[in-house]
């Protein structure tokens, strides 16, 4: 999620078991947390809200300067132990120059951190993304369109949540090509475009929360949704959908960050079936979904729970259930323990605590929650899979913890794929 203060919102049918995905530690390994390498014909992908976002402009970048930022180097020791071939970063501040995560390769991923080895990812993505950049219309129904950046008024009225442009952005590490002629994003697509989108009413006049001009400017994506074709080196490139949607809550009875957030995740699901994409355009005025028979793997921190939370029931069941996408489950022992201790709204819970992929605050709050995925296609079989979650009873539970958190409140999660 964005924002420190954390909350999120059927079942999805299975089709592998999960215990059959379940990777096993590296042999002679000191902890059961780092699994062992995917196979030679496999590929990680992975997703990771590292909590790197800071609250001015380029405070991030000048943070990583120095390899002395205990946070990143412990989002960096994660990394490394976890070892993904292509990474999706989320909330981690956005330059056009990419200087923060040139930096972060430099100081930290290319140094081994704590006896781990370093990693190095000699393709990367990064783009503009929604956050904090200022729509020109009054998105909170205030009265007023703030356009000054640096302050929460101004968040309120961008286009998504953030202070100053790039807050909260994304990012793309790779050890694979990504084919960048042939990149689409989606930053700019409006959510009145979407057919029957669930664009938020007053409940009290049954009357469009947001002005005619508001509806004219109003992007879907929070921050972005890219689609970045891979070359694993072995013929047909793997497409990485990437998006992080806005966290369903922070709003009033109108809920519009809950339908927002179902209808970003909804765009996923309509783009990678051709008859359902027709009205789907990207920043290039291109129009279509993603074309019959590519192979995807959807990924990102969706913020939202099948079963608990603030969410909209319906929203990340779209994927799960999804005919063309596979939900191998990805799971820990460290999201078992951490609900059973912390209690609390843990204890209400009925999704399965092994599942969890964030540690929010249990009360008052939702709990932990199942709120990163990672979604491969049906046309790529999944050999392991699982959450970077260690025990409290794992010499590496101090990379996670519990709050204030080491590194961040979400756990990496990865999925080896066939490539």
């Amino acid at each position: 999620m964005s924002r420190r203060t954390r909350r999120v919102a059927s079942t999805a049918t299975l089709v592998l078991a999960a215990s059959a995905l379940v990777a096993m530690p590296a042999a002679g390994s000191e902890s059961p947390s780092i699994p062992a390498p995917p196979g030679e014909h496999e590929v990680r992908f992975a997703t990771f809200n590292t909590a790197l976002e800071r609250p001015e402009e380029g405070m991030l970048a000048e943070e990583l300067a120095s390899p002395d930022s205990e946070q990143a180097r412990n989002v960096a020791e994660i990394i490394q132990h976890a070892r993904p071939d292509v990474l999706l970063v989320n909330e981690f501040d956005h330059d056009e120059e990419g200087v923060g995560l040139q930096r972060f390769q430099d100081n930290y991923l290319s140094v081994g951190q704590n006896g781990a080895d370093p990693i190095d990812y000699p393709y990367v993505y990064n783009a503009p993304v929604n956050t904090g950049v200022a729509s020109g219309a009054d998105l909170n129904g205030d009265g007023e369109a703030v356009t000054e950046p640096g302050t929460p008024e101004y968040a309120e009225d961008a286009f998504g949540y953030g202070v100053f442009p790039g807050q909260y952005g994304m990012a793309v590490l790779s050890k694979y090509p990504i084919v960048t002629d042939e990149v689409r994003t989606f930053q700019t697509f409006r959510w009145a475009d979407m057919p029957d989108a669930l664009l938020p009413t007053d409940p009290e006049t049954g009357e469009p929360y947001y002005s005619e001009e508001a509806l004219e400017v109003l992007r879907l994506s929070s921050k972005s949704h890219w689609d970045l074709p891979i070359d694993t080196g072995r013929g047909r490139p793997v497409h990485l959908l990437a998006s992080h949607p806005t966290p369903p809550t922070f709003d009033g009875p109108e809920k519009r960050n809950v339908t927002r957030n179902h209808d970003e995740i909804r765009f996923w699901a309509d783009y990678v079936r051709p008859r359902a994409s027709d009205y789907v355009y990207d920043d290039a005025g291109v129009r279509g979904g993603l074309a019959p028979g590519a192979r995807f793997v959807i990924a990102g921190d969706l913020n939202a729970d099948p079963n608990d939370g603030d969410g909209h029931p319906e929203a990340v069941t779209q994927l799960l259930e999804h005919r063309d996408i596979v939900d191998v489950r990805p799971s820990s022992q460290g999201g078992r323990g951490a609900a059973e201790r912390q209690g609390a709204a843990n204890d209400d819970h009925t999704g399965d605590p092994e599942l969890d992929s964030a540690d929010f605050v249990d009360e008052p709050g939702p709990g932990n929650l199942r709120v990163d995925y990672v979604l491969p296609s049906r046309s790529l079989p999944a050999r392991a899979s699982g959450v970077f979650w260690p025990t409290v009873e794992d010499p590496l539970f101090r990379l996670t913890g519990d709050y204030p958190f080491p590194s961040s409140d979400h756990r990496m999660v990865w999925v080896d794929v066939v490539r």
